[in-house]
């Protein structure tokens, strides 16, 4: 090629954005690239952004579990300490398989990433579809059990939760399009006042317990009714067990959210992980320990966190309203773990171009938009299908995240499996990390596979008990988004074939353009469309469709007056149909076309200066537009016409 006839890159500099007074004042000034360094956090900030989650569900897992247990009468509430130690044996476990994740994907080492390093395409799908959906369920888990909480000290408010919950929902949303950093701050206060005032209550209540003045619980609720009484079984003590290890969810968020760390990461994300289940194992056993002491009785009236607040302080004053408030305030706040993780993954799985492409786009404050507000409207979705009703929810919960855990933790396996077969100099860079020799290859896959068998017998454990409670519909989702996270990879394969330069050949030369001018009456943007369309081609022609004489002699006549030169067609409608008509014209025209030639349709536009003029006009023009599209040869241009 000539190097005279290269083309010549030219970089111009960045212009200020520009928002709008109340985009600035709801979500904050704009802030550049350059800038995603200093939004990074630290493990105090992280411990309240990826935490919450995990330490909110000590509001309600020791609840699920005498939900359960009361069905074989309340002398079967004694199991539910037993019960507890033994998750908080699973939360050890689990969590000493993610401190070996996290070292091992200092860049973010989520199931996601982990199995599809490991695993395959298909297990990271499975994967992505678990965590997606149950970072869904988290946000509408968390706001409906926030409420309940405020029922428990506010009956009056229950038949208003499910607009509260949508409320809060969308707060939230709104909290978190200002960035990682300012909604860490945020959701720091109320995390920690939460921590405060229920080690305060436990701390309280177990000394009390110790020197024999606390109490049996004083006016107990109305017991949740479950029907005809059961045995104690095998399968109603793992039916207890799955519901209580809602306990462990968001165990894993803070492995997929280790970007958000400052350096060094892995190191911040690690101890965080640690502080977070050595306070979530603490709370989890003190509650359940208390809830026995005291006779606690799940309800739908009162909350098990209310029971021990009000026995433990001795009646509803400002500490027991404290602890309330701190419970709600930090279970609406656990929905923030997902705002955290679900765009981080679903802009993952967006790059991998398994989910559009849109949710990798940050936008003005450095977080994905387009994931948190999708995520948004899921939840807010599902909590009115639901009614913000969270006995009716948990079932759906948890199933997602221990599927999670175990391809996480299997992948890990397969990972150390691979390294052992290294030589000490070896080194191979996969997608999400390097591998490397290890000389403690076999110990950390026994420590990893070990927990990759837990979970998965959890996995089954919570599928067959909790299957009729709604665990099926968790079941059958999960395969249909794996479904469509396929057909969007299959789309954008095809369009990447369709749209890449290898062997492609240059179309001929355009060598005739025609211009067709669609109108619907003759005025200053007809006439403003009429003289772009002739800059473009001579061979213009205007089209107008005929549905009432009378405005057509009208046209005919104006047309003759206004306009040179441009022939005008007139195709009658007997139906009053404008747009079928029409567009079986262009489409005509356009099969006639010669190798070369080109049909150009200019569509006069009217631009109101206000947006609502809007719904006051029948927008002709955008329909038009989106009808031609897949006309082969047909180029569609739209010349707007600014009107008071």
């Amino acid at each position: 090629m000539d190097p005279s006839t290269k083309s010549k890159v030219t970089y111009q500099p960045a212009t200020s954005p520009k928002k709008s007074r109340l985009h600035s004042w709801l979500i904050g000034r704009p802030l550049p690239t350059a800038d995603a360094e200093q939004q990074a956090i630290g493990k105090r900030i992280g411990l309240a952004v990826f935490s919450s989650d995990a330490l909110s569900s000590t509001a309600y897992a020791t609840q699920e579990i005498l939900v359960i247990l009361v069905a074989a009468g309340t002398a079967a509430l004694s199991f539910a300490f037993p019960i507890s130690i033994t998750i908080v044996a699973l939360l050890a476990i689990v969590t000493i398989s993610y401190q070996q994740t996290i070292h091992a994907y200092p860049s973010g080492g989520g199931a996601y990433i982990v199995s599809r390093d490991n695993l395959g395409q298909f297990a990271s799908q499975v994967a992505g579809a678990s965590l997606l959906s149950d970072y869904i369920l988290t946000v509408s888990v968390s706001v409906s059990a926030g409420l309940a909480q405020v029922v428990s000290a506010f009956p009056a408010l229950i038949n208003y939760r499910v607009y509260i919950a949508v409320a809060v929902v969308m707060l939230i949303m709104l909290i978190n399009l200002r960035g990682v950093k300012e909604s860490g701050f945020v959701f720091a206060i109320p995390t920690y006042f939460f921590l405060a005032m229920l080690t305060l209550t436990v701390v309280v209540g177990l000394v009390r317990n110790i020197s024999g003045n606390l109490p049996g619980l004083i006016d107990p609720p109305p017991i949740i009714d479950m029907g005809t009484t059961q045995a104690v079984t095998l399968f109603l003590l793992l039916h207890a067990f799955s519901s209580g290890t809602t306990a462990l969810t968001g165990v894993e968020a803070i492995s997929n959210g280790i970007p958000a760390f400052k350096e060094p990461r892995s190191r911040n994300a690690g101890q965080t992980l640690v502080w977070m289940s050595v306070i979530l194992g603490s709370l989890f056993l003190s509650i359940t320990f208390l809830s026995g002491a005291i006779g606690a009785v799940p309800s739908e009236f009162e909350t098990v966190i209310s029971q021990i607040a009000r026995t433990v302080f001795s009646g509803r004053g400002i500490l027991y309203l404290s602890v309330i408030g701190a419970t709600t305030l930090i279970l609406f706040m656990a929905a923030n773990t997902a705002f955290a993780d679900f765009p981080r993954l679903s802009a993952l799985q967006a790059s991998d171009k398994f989910l559009p492409r849109q949710l990798t786009y940050r936008g003005s404050r450095l977080v994905y938009s387009w994931g948190i507000v999708t995520l948004s409207m899921i939840a807010a979705l599902i909590i009115i299908l639901f009614q913000a009703n969270v006995t009716s929810l948990i079932p759906l919960y948890a199933i997602g995240v221990f599927l999670s855990f175990t391809l996480s933790q299997a992948g890990m396996a397969h990972r150390w499996l691979k390294i052992g077969m290294l030589g000490p100099e070896d080194e191979i860079q996969e997608q999400g990390s390097v591998l490397s020799y290890d000389p403690n290859w076999r110990w950390k896959m026994i420590i990893n596979g070990f927990g990759a068998m837990c979970t998965a017998v959890v996995v089954i454990i919570f599928a067959t008990t909790k299957f009729q409670d709604g665990a099926w519909l968790v079941l059958i989702l999960i395969p249909l988004l794996v479904s469509m996270f396929y057909a969007i990879h299959r789309h954008y394969i095809r369009l990447a074939d369709d749209l890449s330069l290898t062997d492609f050949v240059p179309p001929p030369v355009l060598k005739h353009q025609r211009t067709i001018v669609p109108i619907s009456d003759v005025h200053k943007g007809t006439l403003t469309a009429l003289r772009y369309a002739r800059s473009l081609s001579d061979d213009v022609t205007a089209v107008f469709i005929a549905i009432d004489d009378a405005q057509t002699k009208r046209i005919q006549d104006r047309w003759e007056k206004w306009t040179e030169g441009v022939p005008l067609i007139v195709i009658d409608s007997p139906f009053r149909e404008l747009m079928h008509p029409l567009v079986d014209y262009i489409d005509i025209q356009a099969a006639k076309n010669e190798p070369g030639d080109i049909i150009t349709v200019v569509v006069p536009e009217f631009v109101p200066s206000h947006w609502w003029h809007n719904f006051l006009h029948n927008q002709h023009a955008t329909w038009l537009h989106f009808a031609l599209r897949h006309i082969p040869g047909v180029v569609v241009v739209n010349v707007p016409y600014q009107v008071e």
